[in-house]
């Protein structure tokens, strides 16, 4: 049998973060795959330190990334130096993650090439293009071109059957977020950021933040700041906030909240050490899609500063909550949590509805399956 050549291609820290189970397992098999990583580079530091920790080595770096770059210069750089390597390689399948802009351009390279593309995380949907943006167009032209959807939900599943896409074609496999989690939390990593060594997670409720989503910038990310601000003079709360390195944020951040006693702006940090924040904190506020999906594996509350989630599975079963980017309902729905223990009860005990941790097994015994 001829082995099956994958490229997977990767660009942001979220995509190592949910591909790396998937490349795991893809090695695992080689005597029936050759399996290829191509990077572009679309985000740079944090993506080095989480490629190093997940001990993945790039094949081909693209290194597209520039200076406060634009959707343009992602979208142009990505396509001319992608086409290059896949016209070299001319893999049977390229496998991509989610919706960023890595994710579609890749997609496109491929179809125009008529390289069969699967798609990691396949069928989530806000039904409205500009939240978030650009992720929301990005992941339905995915879907137009892709000829594998591996689902994370039965209702990403379902998403995909109402846009005509095949049955046969759509995988329920569980997030791969999930694998990678359940792997790094049951290990005993040291903390090593000095920062979080002194923080009391024991006697203090400590908020993790996350916020950096380009529909957040401007307005709505300064009513963030104030709602932090408020928050963070409740007793004993203590917040902690990596910042996104993008200048968007940054400024902002630091301008509205830097020398506060008990909030803390820390650099991004790495996944161990994001993961210790995540599994001891008290709840999580956030704008980001994968946290949404990370906290309920260790039941801790979600606050979700969207309008709009395309993972309601997280609202539907109690462990999330839309909250806005409105600052005084954000405080409210802290207070909430902060001082009601019903209240977080009820959030904290919800079942996680987005996997078990063998997603990555079932996307490559689909893959495998597929070629015979």
């Amino acid at each position: 049998m001829r082995k099956i050549k994958i490229i997977t291609v990767l660009g942001t820290r979220p995509e190592v973060i949910k591909l790396a189970p998937v490349i795991k397992e893809l090695e695992k098999h080689n005597s029936k795959i050759i399996s290829k990583v191509v990077l572009t580079g679309q985000h740079r530091v944090m993506v080095d330190q989480f490629l190093e920790f997940f001990q993945i080595k790039p094949d081909y770096d693209l290194d597209i990334m520039l200076k406060n770059q634009t959707l343009f210069d992602v979208s142009s750089r990505c396509m001319e130096r992608l086409a290059k390597v896949l016209e070299k390689e001319r893999p049977d399948l390229m496998l991509v993650e989610g919706d960023t802009t890595t994710a579609f351009i890749a997609s496109l390279c491929a179809f125009y090439l008529k390289i069969s593309v699967g798609h990691v995380e396949a069928g989530l949907r806000t039904h409205d293009k500009y939240r978030p943006f650009p992720e929301e167009i990005n992941r339905c032209l995915i879907t137009v071109v892709a000829d594998l959807h591996f689902a994370p939900t039965k209702r990403a599943r379902e998403n995909l059957l109402k846009e005509g896409i095949d049955k046969k074609k759509i995988y329920l496999t569980g997030n791969t977020v999930i694998d990678a989690i359940y792997a790094i939390a049951g290990k005993d990593y040291p903390v090593k950021n000095k920062q979080l060594r002194k923080i009391d997670f024991k006697n203090k409720k400590v908020i993790l933040v996350t916020a950096h989503r380009r529909e957040s910038f401007g307005g709505s990310l300064l009513s963030i700041c104030r709602a932090l601000k408020e928050i963070s003079a409740f007793k004993d709360v203590e917040i902690i906030y990596p910042v996104h390195l993008n200048p968007n944020v940054q400024k902002p951040v630091q301008k509205l909240l830097n020398n506060r006693r008990n909030i803390h702006l820390l650099s991004p940090l790495d996944y161990e050490s994001f993961v210790y924040v995540l599994k001891n904190c008290y709840f999580a506020l956030t704008d980001s899609g994968g946290v949404q999906e990370e906290a309920p594996a260790f039941g801790k509350p979600i606050l979700v500063m969207r309008e709009v989630t395309e993972r309601p599975e997280g609202v539907d079963s109690g462990v999330a909550r839309l909250v806005g980017m409105n600052s005084e309902r954000i405080v409210a729905e802290a207070k909430k949590l902060l001082f009601s223990k019903s209240a977080y009860d009820k959030m904290a005990k919800s079942v996680n509805p987005y996997g078990d941790g063998h997603a990555a097994e079932r996307i490559v015994k689909a893959i495998i399956n597929g070629f015979r």
